[in-house]
């Protein structure tokens, strides 16, 4: 059996939205992921898909079973809508449930599983919850869940999202939940898969946050997360000189973040135990 996992990232963004975060200096969600799933398992080889751009098209030769595990990232597109962009990602969704591939994602991910298990999605009416989700709690299913060994009951986390879970599919538990949020955390078992799901971004740090902050700032501003673009641009010089010198405690102070959030090994534990619990003991070679 080979030592390195194989894993397919599926990134959920249309090429105008991905090129608009580069523009802004923010990396490709693929690219985060990639780079966070290679922390926990070093030398996996890593394989991307954009299922908003050809419909879920592999690289040449490859099927879904081949894959030891399947990476969803965040996307900028609205899961309730019915428009063939957002269809397409739900049924690949479902073929990787068909496939019985162990997945895991975050945000626009936990949407595209629950609704391709049946469930259902809307937007918050509470509106965006951005930057950094509050006191997300674990259920007590949440506590003795193996997505959670090792991570506090009570955590802060990135997070930029709108809408939210409505229906559970029958076979879907809540393991995480904040006062702005009541799903902020899933497992879905679904057909012969399983797929663990975040609403919040635990491959975010705080320049990839600030950046994102920096693509929507003029969005932002406009719904009042800031009096003015001028305060944006101020917030996000906060972030990115944390982000440069985790020891500035007068700004971690200012800004509210602590170790969940500066601390990798706490921020993306689910990530790790996703890996050691669902993907490592069911490698296929």
């Amino acid at each position: 059996m080979s030592a390195d996992p194989r894993f397919l990232v599926v990134d959920g963004y249309l090429k105008a939205s991905r090129d608009e975060l580069v523009a802004g200096c923010a990396s490709m969600a693929c690219d985060i992921y990639a780079a966070m799933l290679r922390r926990f398992a070093p030398g996996s080889h890593v394989d991307y898909v954009f299922p908003a751009d050809d419909a879920g098209s592999l690289p040449a030769g490859a099927e879904l079973a081949a894959y030891d595990g399947i990476a969803w990232t965040g996307c900028s597109l609205t899961v309730f809508e019915d428009e063939p962009r957002v269809r397409s990602q739900i049924d690949f969704c479902r073929a990787a449930f068909s496939a019985g591939v162990p997945s895991f994602g975050s945000c626009w991910a936990l949407q595209i599983a629950v609704v391709a298990a049946g469930g259902m999605c809307r937007a918050n009416p509470r509106g965006r919850e951005m930057g950094i989700a509050r006191k997300i709690q674990l259920t007590p299913e949440g506590r003795g869940h193996p997505l959670y060994f090792g991570k506090p009951s009570v955590f802060d986390a990135f997070i930029s999202h709108v809408d939210e879970v409505t229906h559970w599919p029958s076979t879907a538990v809540l393991l995480a939940s904040n006062q702005f949020t009541h799903v902020q955390a899933a497992a879905v078992t679904h057909q012969a898969g399983t797929f663990w799901g975040l609403q919040y971004h635990p491959e975010y740090d705080l320049h990839e946050m600030a950046r994102l902050i920096y693509c929507r700032r003029e969005k932002l501003t406009e719904l009042g997360f800031f009096r003015s673009v001028d305060q944006a641009l101020g917030h996000i010089d906060l972030l990115e000189a944390l982000h440069d010198d985790h020891g500035r405690v007068d700004l971690a102070w200012a800004l509210g973040i602590d170790d969940d959030i500066l601390r990798p090994e706490i921020r993306q534990c689910e990530v790790g135990n996703w890996i050691s619990q669902q993907v490592l003991p069911g490698m296929r070679r």
